[in-house]
């Protein structure tokens, strides 16, 4: 028999159009390896919304394994070192891995390929994108910055390939090495148990994934007016499944590319944002922590990290007590889910760093740790396109005004499932209670007038 391939995985916990475990069952016995490497992505380690999530796929991908007479052997460390040494140990010729363009990633996958003896091969393959990060270029040959001309360059270059199929046999090795029990890892909270929210709103696994994209097929038409009401949620809610690899952009694309709709051609420049926000940590690997923008940032920001009454400023904001009710119902649903509704998740980024002046990167950690679908990429381009600090984002004087998005997008029923201190409010004052029917609800931390002309002033002295 041909000598051992081992896969190794990361966010791509999928069987189906799964190019490294596909070319590792052609050839030969197939030893899929997850190494969970905290220490590597130093303030980017999984939080701990990302480690339930991780928990339960793992979990899912280990049945759908059993059910072929494999498994995953897991293993914790650096991840160049233990599957070099596992390489070793099994005497597999080949290591083969998905391209992940997170910049602790990259960095171990020259490690690894540095680690590893004469006889063993390090084979990376791109799938996790409709396309390799990089490789949609401009007419003179350099990366796209700016989201427009990429989706525009991206749509003429679409469909993506077609996915390819679960490997008809993956044969197992003479002997099976060593591996932790999931549970080994503590992922999952205990003390207390926090995640029962998360259990509740979401299924986990490829098996979801695809269930989750039969239903949205029949719903995307809805997409292009339904995204921007929290309170009836036309999302597809895939965005974890694509994130942790249950389910491949190219899967996605071709289930629903003979949509004539316009919620589809929205949709897809949705899914087509992916791979821009890869291409951008791709070219500025620091990205989800260093501003794109020059400004005075000691001017322009409060920092939590100086004085007790802005931290207490940042604590409302994370508990969902601002007393803004479109904003502390989304907070509280990430909190809760995992998840925040995207129209929503604007709302709460915008109100952060414009009505309380706090810097985005104390943002994007809370967003960081509290989301199921927590992505380098995704989350540091978003709160710099919201900050008005990227290098394509929204003007930083474009200041959203969170009582009026609440009344505009029809947030009331939203507002009431996560916010139900207010439950009782009739639509015309829920999104903005009077004092005197507030209860124990808190009254607002600013008013959106002040807090208005207090980041524009801000933002004018940052820029002196």
């Amino acid at each position: 028999m041909s000598s051992p391939q081992i896969v190794w995985l990361r966010r791509d916990l999928r069987m189906a159009d799964q190019p490294a475990l596909y070319a590792a069952a052609q050839a030969g016995p197939v030893i899929p390896v997850y190494v969970f490497d905290q220490d590597r992505a130093g303030d980017h380690a999984y939080g701990g919304a990302s480690k339930v999530w991780l928990h339960h796929s793992l979990e899912s991908l280990g049945k759908s394994y059993g059910a072929r007479n494999s498994r995953i052997v897991l293993r914790r460390g650096d991840a160049p070192q233990v599957l070099a040494a596992l390489a070793d140990e099994t005497g597999a010729s080949c290591i083969h891995a998905m391209r992940h363009y997170e910049p602790w990633w990259k960095e171990a996958e020259d490690e690894l390929r540095d680690a590893l003896g004469e006889d063993t091969k390090l084979c990376l393959y791109d799938g996790n994108y409709l396309l390799p990060p990089g490789s949609v270029t401009t007419g003179s040959g350099d990366p796209y910055k700016i989201y427009t001309p990429f989706s525009k360059a991206m749509l003429e270059r679409m469909p993506p390939r077609d996915p390819l199929p679960e490997p008809a046999t993956i044969h197992s090795p003479d002997s099976w090495p060593e591996s932790d029990e999931l549970a080994e890892w503590d992922l999952l909270p205990t003390k207390p148990d926090w995640a029962g929210g998360i259990r509740d709103f979401w299924d986990f696994g490829e098996g979801a994934a695809h269930e989750r994209l039969e239903w949205w097929t029949d719903v995307v038409a809805e997409y292009d007016e339904g995204r921007n009401l929290p309170s009836e949620d036309i999302t597809s809610r895939l965005s974890p499944h694509l994130h942790w690899g249950e389910i491949s952009p190219a899967q996605v694309w071709h289930k629903l590319k003979d949509k004539r709709s316009d919620g589809w051609k929205t949709y897809a420049k949705e899914v087509i944002w992916r791979d821009y926000t890869q291409n951008v940590i791709d070219q500025f690997p620091d990205y989800p922590t260093q501003s794109y923008r020059d400004y005075d940032e000691r001017t322009l920001w409060r920092n939590p990290n100086t004085g007790h009454l802005i931290a207490q400023d940042l604590e409302c904001w994370q508990k969902g007590m601002t007393g803004y009710p479109i904003v502390d119902a989304g907070m509280r649903q990430l909190w809760q889910t995992g998840w925040m509704h995207n129209r929503v998740r604007m709302i709460c980024a915008s109100f952060l760093v414009k009505h309380l002046l706090i810097d985005w990167r104390f943002g994007e950690q809370w967003y960081w740790d509290c989301l199921v679908d927590a992505d380098y990429g995704n989350n540091g381009v978003n709160w710099q396109w919201i900050s008005g600090t990227g290098v394509d984002s929204n003007m930083f004087v474009r200041i959203m005004a969170p009582l009026t998005q609440s009344e505009k997008f029809d947030a009331a029923a939203y507002i009431r499932e996560y916010v139900p201190e207010l439950a009782g409010l009739d639509d015309a004052c829920i999104h903005d209670p009077p004092d005197e029917r507030r209860g124990d609800y808190p009254v607002k931390m600013i008013g959106h007038k002040e807090a208005r002309e207090r980041a524009l002033e801000a933002y004018r002295s940052s820029k002196d």
